[in-house]
């Protein structure tokens, strides 16, 4: 519960700025193209910031590394209500990359605290699904506190609930992998090798292989390693660009490619989020029972094929809405396996960095996305053939890409 709540207020803070930007802009007189420059500034530094979460995980624990994304997301939150211009808005928006990876740090704790759970994929799909909640939470305060509070308020109130939860992390214990990790570390430090192999042993911990015993990016990147993490990095940033295209710009798309209108923008909001949240669920389970790798290459490839048929079928609104969901329903529900797999996929010595790597591919494919789509349209391209190219090519692409990662299928007997 305490992680789902972590993962709900670190979306709050999240989406609150991109949902608040235009009375941002407007209070500080930006243009468009200067909003547009902004949240391009503040995509790249919380990619920045994003990449310390996995030494931080790896090397000082994961319990301090929950506290940490918690806080941080409550910190950058009451900080950004008092920025005064583009420079400080993007220095301070760059630290939500804290509250971003949050969901890593859940996933690798969670991953070790139920250990072999036959429903531990289930039980974590419910955590994840606090993406769909936080964004809803945050639309509907900040619809409630904006007229009386105004933007600088509203991110105010959103560090409250985010400083709690951070304290909250203090009654947690520690993972015990972790904790046999750290013991193996002084043994070997202290010549005693034999003994830090037994500790590793009793506590289930993977042997370091090509990862060696240290947490680095080197490791990560060596032999053993190397094809798998291009090979999550490349899912996350192809998949993030169909997140970009068809969740962030989702209306954009619908409206000038299928000519569909929405009386309000919460109609879509609150769609994709209900897909979101039963995507994430459905996936959960099934990871549990067919392995959660096979979950994801089939999910994604159903989202790209229902996000094509929406592109280039009929434009009815029922049809054209109903297939938009479901191509919700599996561009988003998989992440639920994709984090957990993660854990599961790198050895423990470098389980918090390997997963932070390949996760902070996301706001790449964010940016890479945005810029395709836009570069597409520049040249004259139709919105239809721009959204195929630079958002279900990269869902199909992200699926396949999956095939080249480990297969690790670590499900209890009783789920498989």
């Amino acid at each position: 519960m305490i992680c789902f709540l972590a993962w709900v207020f670190s979306v709050y803070d999240f989406t609150l700025f991109g949902t608040l930007l235009p009375k941002i802009a407007d209070d500080f007189g930006w243009s468009s193209a200067t909003a547009a420059n902004v949240a391009t500034g503040v995509t790249a530094g919380t990619f920045v910031v994003s990449l310390c979460v996995g030494p931080i995980l790896d090397r000082f624990g994961r319990r301090p590394a929950l506290m940490i994304t918690s806080a941080g997301a409550a910190l950058t939150s009451a900080a950004t209500a008092l920025t005064g211009g583009v420079f400080s808005m993007v220095a301070v928006r760059a630290f939500s990359g804290f509250g971003y990876s949050e969901e890593v740090v859940n996933t690798v704790y969670l991953n070790e605290i139920y250990g072999k759970h036959p429903r531990r994929g289930l039980l974590f799909s419910f955590v994840q699904s606090g993406w769909p909640v936080g964004a809803l939470v945050g639309a509907g305060v900040t619809a409630l506190t904006l007229p009386a509070f105004g933007w600088r308020g509203s991110f105010v109130i959103a560090a409250v609930p985010a400083l709690v939860v951070a304290l909250l992390m203090r009654t947690l214990p520690e993972s015990p992998v972790f904790l046999g990790l750290k013991k193996a570390r002084k043994l070997r430090a202290g010549g005693r090798a034999e003994e830090a192999a037994a500790v590793e042993r009793a506590a289930g911990i993977e042997p370091a292989g090509g990862a060696g015993e240290k947490a680095g990016l080197r490791e990560v990147f060596a032999p053993a390693l190397r094809r798998h993490t291009l090979c999550l990095s490349a899912a996350w940033l192809l998949n993030w660009m169909g997140i970009q295209i068809f969740s962030v710009l989702g209306t954009t798309v619908l409206v000038e490619a299928k000519g569909v209108s929405f009386d309000s923008a919460l109609i879509v909001l609150v769609l994709a989020n209900l897909a979101g949240f039963f995507g994430y669920v459905f996936h959960g389970w099934l990871g549990d029972r067919i392995g959660r790798r096979t979950t994801i290459v089939i999910g994604w490839s159903c989202g790209g094929v229902a996000m094509t048929a929406m592109l280039l079928g009929p434009a009815s609104n029922a049809f054209v809405i109903g297939l938009y969901a479901l191509g919700l329903f599996f561009l988003t529900g998989p992440y639920s396996a994709m984090l957990f797999y993660m854990s599961e996929s790198f050895p423990e010595q470098v389980r918090g960095i390997g997963s932070n790597v390949a996760h902070t591919m996301g706001p790449v494919g964010a940016i890479a996305g945005s810029a395709l789509l836009a570069a597409l349209l520049s040249a004259g391209v139709s919105m239809t053939v721009a959204a195929l190219l630079a958002g279900a090519v990269g869902i199909f692409g992200s699926g396949l890409v999956m095939f080249g990662a480990r297969d690790v299928d670590r499900r209890a007997p009783s789920a498989a």
